[in-house]
């Protein structure tokens, strides 16, 4: 059956394989209404310790207004680079693990297809824990695994029908978290805001009580969590009706929503006395009714990690049906969300930053500079092996800068920085000097490649 003869409300959706074309459907308001969505998460209030205490000892080190600026320096520079992941989405209209077939060929894309699996997989099952653990705290206890298994099914219907799923966002719940942030903003304001220069730590210098080497590590914990939809833009945006609208919505609507929602979490982090990680939240006036919209928003996260699972899958095996491995995989995180306890936040989001920064520093090397958004993403585009060496050179960066903490594998790094007699500088950012890294050797050896297959 063509595209031309299906039900408008299927001409409209998600295609189910990679053998049929993907519908430019999308709005600017569309995309900036889901982008928006993704930017206000029950993470980031819980996630604001993880910027207060950056290197995951346990107590805060930075005051709250450092961890305010090293958030806000590190979600503008994370919403950046989301933006210009959509771009190529919205020009080719290839999901984001097709892509990878014209940086890195067709057999070599297989490796950062199964890594971002992985991670998808992690974060949909951590979405589910953070939705049972918020509802067993809104509602005073109850059955946790009803929570989960009810995330889970809203998850899965939502991924049968994403792009309804997206417009649906704009048109009803979009409106609620907006209102939701004004009210607890409003509540925590009247409430009297705490001291916002207090340093906590031992390191501090400044006026702000700020360690710059702590600063730089929280920056890159922010990053981050921009950087973990990185991988996955493009399987929205492809559906874009325009490049500048794609670029536009991913970048400036989730950045700006993470900062309103991280600032929001540290405010309410100082105001914790002892209770649920939640409790500022619910002890204002209506506070159980605005978290509610909260936690039933949270589902548009599992959503959107299922979804782009489930095509991460489809560069293996292009003709699965989406449907069936989103139903799949929606069973699959549900238990993993009952039987793990995720509790190593920091060391994942770290593990995240370190792989898929490189990357897309390596991708905009490539796409924008030397291919100028021309790339052969078919089932034989040939192995690019310089590409592997770009990413691999940003990584080692990322990694010697910042190794973590991830037990083994941050005492492989850190006895390799003595190895090297290497010393981490106050001014360092994994992130920035990992992305520009493997972004100057794919440039080079895109240019090195392209001048001998010239002669």
């Amino acid at each position: 059956m063509s595209a031309s003869t299906l039900p408008t409300s299927e001409r409209h959706e998600a295609p189910f394989t990679l053998d049929e074309p993907a519908p430019k459907v999308l709005s600017f308001w569309d995309q900036s209404a889901f982008w928006a969505n993704l930017g206000v998460s029950l993470i980031a209030f819980s996630g604001a310790y993880t910027v207060l205490a950056p290197n995951a000892e346990g107590a805060p080190q930075l005051s709250i207004a450092a961890g305010i600026l090293a958030m806000i320096v590190g979600t503008v520079a994370g919403g950046v680079m989301l933006g210009l992941a959509a771009v190529p989405g919205a020009k080719t209209g290839k999901p984001a693990m097709v892509l990878l077939r014209g940086l890195f060929g067709a057999k070599l894309s297989y490796l950062p297809t199964v890594l971002n699996i992985a991670q998808l997989i992690g974060w949909g099952t951590f979405e589910l824990i953070v939705i049972g653990d918020a509802a067993d705290e809104l509602f005073g206890g109850g059955p946790h695994w009803l929570y989960v298994v009810a995330a889970g099914v809203l998850t899965t219907v939502l991924t049968i029908w994403p792009l309804g799923s997206v417009r649906m966002l704009r048109r009803f719940v979009t409106a609620g978290v907006v209102i939701a942030l004004i009210w607890f903003y409003i509540q925590f304001f009247r409430a009297g805001l705490p001291d916002l220069t207090a340093n906590p730590g031992p390191h501090g210098s400044g006026p702000f009580g700020v360690d710059w080497n702590l600063f730089w590590i929280a920056t890159d914990a922010a990053l981050a969590v921009s950087i973990s939809w990185v991988p996955v833009a493009a399987d929205y945006t492809r559906h874009s009706r325009s490049t500048g609208s794609a670029f536009g919505a991913a970048s400036g609507a989730y950045a700006l929503t993470q900062i309103v929602a991280y600032i929001l979490g540290l405010f309410a982090l100082a105001r914790a006395t002892g209770g649920g990680q939640y409790s500022p939240f619910l002890a204002v006036t209506l506070g159980g009714l605005f978290f509610f919209i909260f936690v039933l928003r949270e589902a548009d996260q599992s959503f959107a990690n299922v979804y782009s699972t489930a095509v991460s899958i489809q560069n293996l095996a292009p003709r699965l049906d989406r449907r069936v491995l989103s139903i799949g995989l929606g069973a699959l995180i549900t238990v993993l969300a009952l039987l793990l306890n995720m509790g190593n936040y920091f060391g994942f989001l770290g593990l995240i930053g370190s792989v898929f920064v490189p990357m897309l520093g390596v991708l905009v090397g490539d796409f924008f500079l030397r291919a100028r958004g021309e790339w052969n993403t078919a089932a034989d585009a040939p192995s690019r092996w310089g590409m592997i060496v770009a990413w691999l050179a940003g990584f080692t960066v990322y990694q010697l800068i910042n190794p973590g903490d991830a037990g083994v594998w941050t005492d492989f790094w850190v006895n390799i920085q003595e190895r090297l007699h290497f010393t981490k500088q106050a001014w360092m950012s994994a992130s920035l000097l990992s992305f520009l890294v493997a972004l100057l050797v794919a440039w080079v050896v895109g240019r090195i490649t392209t001048q001998r297959a010239a002669r």
